[in-house]
């Protein structure tokens, strides 16, 4: 018997990861998924007239053990895989696939649902209950449930395509990030680099037993790298390894499985009687429909592109005067840095010894606090997959004394081999109430800050401070959960929601009165001086028009990939990339790079058809901020309103919930008034 198939015994039942193999992994799959069916055939063999209890709420509830299961294995698929847990990854995805398939076209279990939604009149449903409802039944009819049985095996067979393609997207772009790093022996190659991160490549090149530095594609190594490097030489050099990230011609090249999973999800949209796969996806988010995204994307290109021009003509001239006639894209990071550093007086390096990791963990639970009332406690008997990992009880306090517990919360900071690039939330445990019992979440926050050396703590950049908040934000949406059934809780909302509380959070950093209470010196506790803060605040929409180009232009490659795959016959990767960010491109094309053969959040992840919603979310965030501007930032009122957002999940309409919030629509003038004036 596999631990995983086990009652847990461990505080709250969290994750046994101390206890768990790789061997269990498989075992625990097939004979979770034996016990799922078994809860699946109860329903549709119950003898009793289909109601909504015995056929829609027995199956919310059901799997929960399988969940939990596929939850660990796939997070720690990404946060600490081996070449083990991958070659698992590949025979496990086809499984689970073929599992789900076999639920969402069960004709009996759909027959059932279909009568209690054609019949759900005579039932006294709450809101939370319709919802349930309405989503079980949709979510069937958009599996195939309505196809006739060779068009199910079709689209079976689909669905475990792309999980085994897209999981092999994931290993190629780690495959090929970890298998690129600069070694350089000569120090003056290095001029410009603060000596803090110095150090860090020092680290590297120990790590590989090398004299020297190590500089790699990882990106607390490669960003700062970019920023500072004088010699203009290695920053193309490193730029071209970074855009040929599974580009290259190797074993690890995503080009044709692009075009395999655009085809895939194609076929699937089709099949199901939608002309492509975006309007597939967007059926079921606020945005409803391609041409609304493609025009709100349009819209904000529009006002975006003259601030952004603008924007790169100021670094322009500040290449011409070092001699470079013609800048490039691998230019902008060291040249956008020092026009920062001439408009605001702010340095990246200057600024990291004011935000050491802990002070920053201690500021984004402080606002917690502040706002909903939560406290934190360490635990160090909870087991946890690394050594770096942290895990906090949380808690809802009342008079500052904890009164209710909310949750557990895993935080992961640091980069390493196993982990994949970027900074995530994810959940390890769903919130529900059953029986009685408010059964509370398991929630991580998994980024790649940089490490502490022996002298040095974590210091982070002001970006990696506002990517802290960021995660935070989604981690609060999982921890404040308080929903009745587990698939409508916590980030379980319309994909266009659900980066609103983790971009409204960000808000906070840019503010002076918060910011003063934490951004303080690591050795001496000197607050950040006052005019420093205020350059922060002024430095919010620094650049704001290239990053708005920049986003458009990663949106409006997803939308058209989603939307035109059929041009992809004649065309390469690159030369769709090309055309459908042209607008957007404000530095030369290299012909040896591309980013779409990294792009895992679209071809890995869940921003398939979804990757407008950063900009969509940044116009509820920016009018959700401006609410609390307008009344105090830590106005308790409006908090406690927003507090109910944020445990609502995906009970309600999210327009609703919003409106509910605010009293009105969100405005996109917010976004346009906060980015530009």
């Amino acid at each position: 018997m596999s631990i995983l198939t086990e009652k847990f015994n461990t505080p709250y039942h969290s994750a046994p990861f101390d206890r768990i193999s790789n061997a269990d992994y498989l075992p625990a799959f097939k004979e979770l998924i034996r016990k799922s069916e078994d809860e699946i055939n109860a329903i549709v063999n119950n003898p009793a007239e289909p109601t909504f209890e015995n056929v829609i709420e027995a199956l919310a509830y059901s799997g929960e053990q399988l969940d939990r299961a596929s939850n660990i294995f796939f997070n720690l698929n990404s946060a600490e895989t081996s070449d083990e847990l991958q070659q698992i990854a590949q025979e496990v995805s086809p499984i689970l696939t073929e599992y789900s398939s076999k639920i969402f076209q069960n004709e009996a279990l759909f027959n059932k649902i279909k009568k209690v939604y054609d019949e759900k009149e005579k039932y006294s449903l709450n809101e939370e209950q319709q919802m349930l409802l309405n989503e079980t039944y949709k979510g069937f009819v958009r599996s195939g449930a309505l196809l006739n049985e060779e068009d199910k095996e079709k689209l079976k067979k689909i669905n475990m395509d792309l999980s085994l393609k897209s999981l092999q997207f994931g290993q190629n772009v780690l495959a090929s990030t970890n298998n690129y790093f600069k070694h350089i022996t000569n120090k003056e190659d290095l001029a410009g680099i603060p000596e803090a991160i110095l150090e860090q490549y020092a680290e590297e090149a120990k790590e590989r037993n090398l004299e020297g530095w190590v500089v790699t594609l990882q990106y607390p190594s490669y960003l700062p790298f970019m920023t500072y490097v004088e010699n203009r030489e290695l920053r193309k050099e490193l730029a071209l390894a970074n855009g040929k990230k599974s580009f290259d011609g190797s074993e690890f090249d995503n080009q044709n499985l692009i075009k395999e999973l655009l085809s895939l999800k194609q076929h699937k949209a089709e099949l199901l009687g939608y002309k492509n796969y975006a309007e597939y996806v967007l059926e079921e988010r606020m945005a409803k429909s391609p041409a609304k995204v493609i025009d709100f994307l349009n819209e904000l290109l529009t006002k975006a592109q003259p601030y952004a021009a603008q924007e790169i003509e100021e670094l322009k001239d500040l290449a011409k005067a070092d001699g470079i006639d013609e800048m490039q894209a691998y230019d902008h990071a060291f040249y956008a840095e020092k026009l920062r550093k001439a408009k605001y007086d702010l340095n990246d390096e200057e600024l990291k010894p004011y935000f050491p990791l802990n002070q920053v963990q201690d500021a984004v639970f402080g606002l917690a606090e502040e706002l909903f009332h939560l406290s934190f406690k360490e635990r160090n008997d909870i087991p946890k997959y690394h050594e770096d990992v942290k895990v906090y009880e949380v808690w809802e306090t009342e008079n500052q004394k904890p009164e209710a517990f909310k949750a557990l919360l895993y935080v992961d900071y640091f980069p390493r081999k196993g982990k994949r690039a970027g900074a995530w939330m994810t959940s390890y445990k769903n919130q529900y109430q059953k029986d009685g019992e408010n059964s509370r979440p398991h929630i991580s926050i998994v980024c790649n800050f940089s490490k502490p050396t022996k002298d040095t703590p974590s210091l982070l950049t002001f970006q990696e401070v506002t990517t802290l908040f960021h995660e935070f934000g989604h981690a609060l949406h999982g921890m404040l959960a308080d929903t009745q059934y587990p698939t409508l809780s916590g980030t379980s909302v319309k994909w266009d929601f659900v980066e609103l509380p983790s971009q409204f959070l960000e808000n906070f950093c840019y503010e002076p009165e918060f910011l003063k209470t934490f951004a303080k010196h690591y050795k001496t506790g000197e607050v950040l001086p006052d005019e420093k803060i205020e350059k922060i605040a002024q430095s919010k929409n620094f650049m704001e028009g290239y990053q708005t180009l920049r986003q458009l232009g990663f949106g409006l490659l997803d939308m058209n990939y989603h939307t035109k795959v059929g041009e992809l016959e004649n065309k390469s990767v690159k030369e769709f990339e090309e055309e459908y960010t042209k607008a957007t491109q404000l530095y030369p094309s290299n012909p040896e790079t591309a980013m779409s053969p990294s792009f895992s959040h679209i071809f890995q992840g869940g921003y398939s058809a979804g990757y407008y919603s950063y900009k969509w979310a940044e116009v509820l965030d920016a009018d959700a901020f401006q609410y609390f501007k307008e009344n105090g930032i830590f106005n308790p009122e409006i908090a406690a309103k927003y507090k109910i957002l944020l445990s609502s999940g995906g009970t309600k309409d999210p327009m609703e919930l919003y409106k509910s919030f605010r009293g009105s629509e969100p405005k996109v003038e917010s976004l346009l008034k906060r980015a530009f004036g």
